[in-house]
């Protein structure tokens, strides 16, 4: 009894030992954050122990992977394409980008398909002189002085010698004292350039009246002055300015009946799309069943053409304003050139987008 008396103090030492290091553990774990529940811990069969173990994360669904190696035993696995439209109009607009980095002169183009409001621009922002295409914002005047009681479409103006004036138009030709409809003149004014008729309309709205409304359009850049109105091939005092942005912003506004409101909007519409003498510019080269309602602007080196095109395929609007040319013919070829690009991709089977379908396609039936 006596010899093993050591032994079970030994024991007993060992087991106190043992309790006293659990203790110490749940005290440090406790005051670690760690909470240890004694009632979850069971005991595991090997089996459930290794299914507890997580398995590598997998970067593709299992199933997925088999299948693709069903479809595809041989080769690898086809990349997605992206949308065919989208192609075709990233080719277009590399292509317009290219042609307008290599003309020989300033450039800015504004271009929207109105269709699904997506944009596509080049310098728009930059000022040129806005020639005659500030004879857009005084139509709009007219239509806000109609609305305002200080005019009627009606209402007939009167040519004074003072109001003659050079360049495009056949109205300095008629005599003293011809009278006009401001209908009339508007028509002339858009669709002949007609310097004198829009000589008449300044005089019967008032520079300070027409300057007050171009705010009120939206026309932050665009401004119109009396020295801008001299058809002087040189620069003069104050240039009327004018962006490719603010030009098309302000055809989009008449396009979707934005402008005063929407009769008049839809009239103003109506003299842009009257048929030109002669088919130039962004009109040169229309598809059939096409309509284009623009304005032209020459002057002062500065070569320009602002549209809506009609469709039947969706509409869109393009700027295009030119400076610093050598010559006006270049210039004018160059907006052509521009033109039929916008033609062949929003055409009833647009080149563009049939080469991104076929490839598309192509894909599809692999």
């Amino acid at each position: 009894m006596n010899r093993l008396a050591p032994n079970l103090k030994l024991r007993i030492d060992r087991i106190d030992l043992m309790l006293a290091s659990a203790l110490a553990v749940v005290a440090i774990s406790y005051t670690l954050g760690y909470h240890l529940d004694w009632s979850q811990i069971e005991a595991k069969t090997p089996e459930e122990e290794m299914a507890a173990v997580p398995a590598a994360p997998a970067t593709e669904p299992v199933a997925a992977v088999m299948t693709a190696r069903k479809i595809y035993p041989n080769q690898a696995q086809p990349e997605l394409r992206a949308d065919p439209r989208e192609e075709a109009w990233e080719a277009m607009t590399q292509e317009l980008n290219r042609l307008a980095a290599q003309h020989q002169g300033r450039v800015s183009i504004y271009l929207e398909n109105l269709k699904d409001g997506k944009v596509w621009s080049y310098h728009p922002d930059d000022l040129y002189p806005s020639a005659s295409l500030i004879k857009v914002p005084i139509m709009v005047c007219a239509f806000y002085a109609i609305q305002d009681g200080r005019l009627s479409l009606s209402e007939k103006l009167t040519l004074r010698r003072h109001n003659r004036i050079g360049g495009s138009g056949s109205l300095k030709w008629r005599a003293d004292g011809t009278r006009l409809a401001v209908r009339e003149l508007l028509q002339m004014m858009i669709s002949e350039s007609d310097n004198t008729a829009t000589n008449m309309m300044i005089e019967a709205l008032g520079l300070g009246y027409i300057q007050q409304q171009f705010p009120k359009m939206g026309l932050l850049y665009t401004g119109i002055y009396k020295e801008g109105m001299s058809l002087k091939g040189s620069r003069v005092a104050h240039e009327n300015y004018t962006t490719a942005r603010e030009m098309s912003m302000l055809m989009e506004k008449i396009y979707h009946g934005e402008l005063v409101d929407k009769n008049s909007s839809m009239l103003m519409l109506d003299i842009l799309r009257h048929k030109k003498a002669v088919a130039s510019r962004l009109a040169k080269g229309l598809p059939q069943g096409w309509e284009i309602a623009h304005k032209t602007g020459l002057l002062r080196q500065a070569c320009h053409d602002s549209a809506i095109f009609l469709t039947p395929n969706g509409d869109y609007a393009m700027t295009v304003l030119t400076g610093q040319n050598g010559s006006y013919k270049i210039a004018k070829d160059f907006i052509s050139r521009l033109g039929r690009v916008t033609f062949r991709h929003f055409g009833g089977y647009p080149y563009y987008y049939a080469k991104a379908y076929a490839r598309h396609r192509q894909f599809a039936l692999r």
